[in-house]
């Protein structure tokens, strides 16, 4: 940077922080979860949400229940879904040790995947 002065070091200075806040903006990270990481929840019904730091493509995006045992189960993301999140009815899900299964395309075009183990007890 020494060799740039006045207003062609600050429109450097720019260049660079642009560049290095759109490569961390790349990806949709989970920042709250329903479950949670681990969680043990009590009886069938429930609501899954995640929420994210960027938008997502809902349509491009999806939901799989991974139950114990290895049967997975496609979920049907809610049309009422925030720019920022996935929202979807869980029914009917047996007491046992699951995984929630997730994708999600960023509306930069980066997918992110993941799963999120949690447990269900008998009410």
């Amino acid at each position: 940077m020494a060799a740039f002065h006045g207003p062609l070091r600050a429109i450097a200075i720019c260049v660079l922080l642009g560049a290095a806040t759109s490569r961390l903006d790349a990806h949709a990270i989970i920042i709250e979860s329903a479950p949670r990481v681990n969680a043990i929840m009590i009886g069938g019904e429930h609501s899954i949400r995640l929420r994210f730091n960027s938008r997502v493509d809902h349509e491009r995006s999806s939901l799989t229940l991974v139950l114990q045992g290895g049967t997975t189960r496609a979920l049907r993301i809610a049309g009422h879904s925030g720019p920022d999140e996935l929202l979807a009815p869980a029914t009917g899900l047996p007491a046992g040790r699951h995984r929630l299964r997730w994708q999600v395309l960023a509306v930069d075009g980066h997918i992110t995947r993941g799963e999120i183990p949690f447990s269900v007890k008998a009410p």
